[in-house]
């Protein structure tokens, strides 16, 4: 799990950053080198510009990166209730011992599939995703002995059906690693410090506006944060789909 998981961490080591960038820019300006020249302070004004719409580009780039994978993890969630619960149906195209044991076995995959989404701890995900993977093998030797004794099409349904439930869960792990690249962190860090550099160096004296780019930054780089972390951000994947399907599984015992 890298620091970008914990966006109050991203809130404050940005702050702090942006907040020392902007006083060392007017810290430069009222010390070494002040805009004496008005053509001088023109041109400075477009750079400053120029440098400030670039940051807000890729800040709306970003957020836009962190709410599609959101919206992704979310679709790929009722995906996966869904599959579950058609599993759940052709497990009764076997024969009666094996359908009970296999619909026994999916409440458990169930109820672990919703453990993973609510998990925040890496021990406990990497428990969780082992006993995803015992209980996969365990569907899986069912379905394969029974389409080993009786390979026919209806048989070849609970087969597909259950395929397809690993293959969600499959889709769904890609997705909770399908980051925003730490390349775009580390390009929007230093422009930012870039923009807070020449917002302090462009004042004309020292002031509390200072802190208002910092802020503002700040802020959008924590929502951002929060979005795209998977398990530590506020702004989290509920499973809300897998919760009525376990439910459901389990009424119907």
């Amino acid at each position: 799990m890298h620091r970008f998981d914990s966006p109050f961490f991203v809130f404050a080591v940005v702050l702090i950053v942006q907040w020392l960038a902007a006083y060392a820019g007017d810290a430069f300006r009222r010390k070494v080198s002040p805009l004496k020249k008005e053509g001088d302070r023109q041109d400075f004004d477009i750079v400053r510009t120029a440098s400030l719409t670039l940051l807000g580009l890729i800040i709306g780039f970003s957020f836009a990166m962190a709410v599609s994978r959101y919206d992704q993890r979310k679709n790929l969630e009722e995906a996966e209730a869904n599959t579950i619960g058609t599993g759940y149906l052709r497990a009764d195209l076997l024969p009666p011992d094996d359908a009970s044991r296999v619909r026994d076995l999916l409440r458990k995959y169930c109820d672990e599939r919703i453990s993973y989404y609510l998990a925040r701890d890496e021990l406990r995900v990497g428990q969780i995703d082992a006993e995803t993977a015992k209980l996969q093998a365990e569907l899986w030797s069912v379905v394969v002995r029974v389409a080993g004794t009786q390979p026919t099409p209806i048989v070849g349904l609970a087969v597909s059906g259950m395929n397809d439930v690993f293959n969600s869960q499959g889709y769904t792990q890609a997705a909770w690693w399908n980051r925003i690249p730490f390349t775009a962190w580390i390009l929007m860090t230093l422009i930012a410090i870039a923009c807070n550099l020449l917002l302090g160096y462009g004042e004309h004296r020292t002031t509390a506006f200072l802190l208002i780019l910092p802020i503002v930054v700040s802020t959008s780089m924590f929502l951002i944060a929060d979005i795209d972390s998977p398990r530590a951000g506020i702004i989290r994947v509920q499973p809300h789909n897998l919760m009525v399907q376990c439910l459901s599984m389990k009424s119907s015992n």
